[in-house]
């Protein structure tokens, strides 16, 4: 029987495989290797493959001088994963070690041990000045030129900056923002999400098991408060899970329909509904054939290539492509078309994806309006927002480099529609 696998090895076969194979690390860590560690275990592999995707750059550049050729991927990046170790504090002789036994153990690198180990020595012995002053990680060319076609240079360095930084924790309360910021050690953000302070067990915070709060980013918060008053208006939630709109909406006194496509995402929905006290119906089903009575208001938080969450799921860069946006912006207009014949004359619907790209906001809503002549765009601000967020055809749009002094915020676009009250649809 072959020895278990260390925490190291499980992380360095998972970085492998994002970067290698284009897996997400949300399948990488339920793979059979991920369960046999324990509990601790687990949350040191998942820590290092974050902690090495966010330093990707600042490593490449530490090595680049050290090495004389191209080497095969898994042993790069088991001199990545070792390299972000050491510059973080890890022990030298441990982490050296384990990485030229990691090379040993594999055929195709272990005649690579003895270069391993000279590499690594070599960067123990490096000034800290050279880690601190080394380049963020750049984004992958297929999605950086993208976002500079669209952003601008300045603009795509600035969320590379937010990216290579372990983002704060936001979370949404029922209510007493100002009390439980007291309670929770947070600062309550302009538009009334509380952040927390240092790393903190999420479950062991007062307030959690009695359902008080929620984790939510900040910038997720905003596409309900978009909706305005929603009190004993019936509102649909499309794509719901994990159910973070759909407490809110239940919260704000909304009669809520929670409807999702995957029952293992249900669950959850259902599970923090339990948590908080809070009422919705909850729907499984396929959104473009879901049919029911016309809503007052819909939340369409739509499939999207979730390029605007990267500064909390590193992997996505790696795991998305080109040929995949353009799927989901096809599926998004399908949506939308689908979700309009759910709404009632008069009715409004935001449309949101957590997208850095226009094609899966702006641009998703202006060819909409050019072909749906019953709908208009309603601008309204959130609370708390910059107005120069607004974008030309009147949705807002956020970006990672929002807020960079005090953390950031995820990418999200969003837009309310409001349909004609003389409207044929549906």
């Amino acid at each position: 029987m072959p020895p278990s696998k260390s925490a190291r090895h499980v992380a360095l076969d998972g970085l492998s495989q994002i970067i290698g194979e284009g897996r997400m690390l949300s399948d990488v860590v339920a793979d059979a290797d991920w369960q046999s560690l324990s509990g601790a275990e687990r949350a040191t592999a998942q820590r290092l493959i974050v902690q090495t995707l966010r330093s990707l750059g600042p490593a490449d550049h530490v090595l680049g001088p050290l090495l004389q050729r191209q080497l095969p991927l898994r042993v790069m990046n088991l001199l990545r994963m070792a390299t972000v170790e050491l510059m973080a504090g890890g022990a030298a002789h441990g982490v050296v070690n384990e990485a030229v036994t990691l090379a040993s153990r594999n055929r195709k690198t272990a005649p690579l041990k003895g270069m391993v180990n000279a590499v690594l020595r070599n960067v123990t012995r490096l000034e800290p000045e050279v880690w601190q002053d080394a380049p963020v990680t750049r984004l992958p060319k297929w999605l950086r030129n993208r976002l500079v076609k669209a952003w601008g240079k300045s603009a795509v360095a600035a969320m590379e900056q937010t990216f290579s930084q372990t983002p704060p924790v936001d979370v949404s309360v029922i209510d007493a923002p100002e009390e439980w910021a007291k309670q929770l050690g947070a600062t309550v953000l302009p538009t009334g999400s509380l952040r927390l302070g240092t790393s903190q067990q999420i479950s062991a915070l007062p307030g959690f098991e009695s359902g008080a709060w929620w984790v939510q980013d900040a910038a997720a918060a905003l596409p309900v408060k978009l909706l305005g008053d929603v009190t004993g208006l019936r509102v649909l939630d499309i794509c719901a899970a994990p159910g973070g709109k759909t407490m809110q909406l239940a919260a704000a006194g909304a009669d809520v329909t929670a409807l999702d496509i995957s029952e293992k995402r249900m669950a959850r929905v259902s599970e923090n509904l339990m948590r908080t006290g809070l009422n919705a119906d909850l729907v499984t089903a396929d959104a473009l054939t879901y049919k029911a009575a016309p809503f007052d208001a819909i939340l369409l938080d739509a499939p999207c290539s979730a390029t605007g969450t990267i500064r909390r799921h590193p992997d996505l860069p790696y795991v998305k492509s080109q040929t995949s946006v353009e799927a989901l912006v096809a599926l998004q207009r399908k949506l939308l078309t689908h979700c309009l014949g759910l709404l009632k004359p008069g009715g409004r619907l935001v449309f949101c994806t957590c997208s850095l790209l226009p094609e899966e906001g702006e641009l998703q809503i202006a060819n909409l309006l050019s072909e749906q002549l019953d709908i208009k765009v309603l601008e309204m601000t959130p609370p708390g927002c910059d107005p120069a967020w607004r974008s030309d055809e009147g949705g807002m749009r956020l970006r990672p480099d929002y807020w960079s002094d005090i953390g950031g915020m995820d990418g999200f676009y969003m837009a309310v529609l409001q349909k004609a009250s003389d409207s044929s649809l549906g």
